[in-house]
């Protein structure tokens, strides 16, 4: 297995997995958000891949805060579900410990959906623990102003 940054060649392969995670838009509209994350300081896309096929994606990223110390975010882990439970996970994981240590991020951090119980217990495997829960809300942005009252 090797462990990379992911390269601009990459964008189909990673399509092809975050869309096992999540519903992946257009090839076209995913593009641009690969393409703006590989240019964004403070974030990093790793692959992972076996006898030249992509099989894992990583998107971690240095996230300030004012109430917390800054931590690196694992916004996105995806192992191909063929290759599931190989050590893929575990080495990105790693990979995104060693960035963050590289930063002096005092932690890393995950979310993930309550419905997901055998990425949870990967996690915890791995040294992961359970921090709190929320509800995550979010809003549509139009050019209406809001109507508030």
């Amino acid at each position: 297995m090797i462990v990379r940054d992911a390269h601009p060649a990459d964008v189909t392969a990673v399509h092809r997995l975050i869309g096992q995670l999540a519903d992946a838009p257009d090839e076209a509209a995913f593009g641009a958000r690969f393409e703006r994350v590989l240019a964004e300081d403070g974030h990093r896309i790793v692959v992972a891949e076996i006898d030249g096929t992509v099989v894992g994606v990583l998107h971690v990223f240095e996230r300030p805060a004012l109430e917390k110390p800054c931590e690196a975010v694992v916004q996105a882990l995806v192992v191909d579900s063929e290759a599931r439970s190989s050590g893929v996970g575990e080495a990105l994981m790693r990979e995104a410990e060693a960035w963050a240590r590289s930063r002096k991020l005092p932690s890393a951090s995950l979310y993930s959906r309550v419905d997901r119980k055998r990425a949870h217990a990967f996690y915890e495997r791995i040294g992961y623990r359970v921090k709190g829960t929320s509800v995550r809300m979010d809003r549509t942005l139009s050019d209406r102003r809001p109507q508030f009252g």
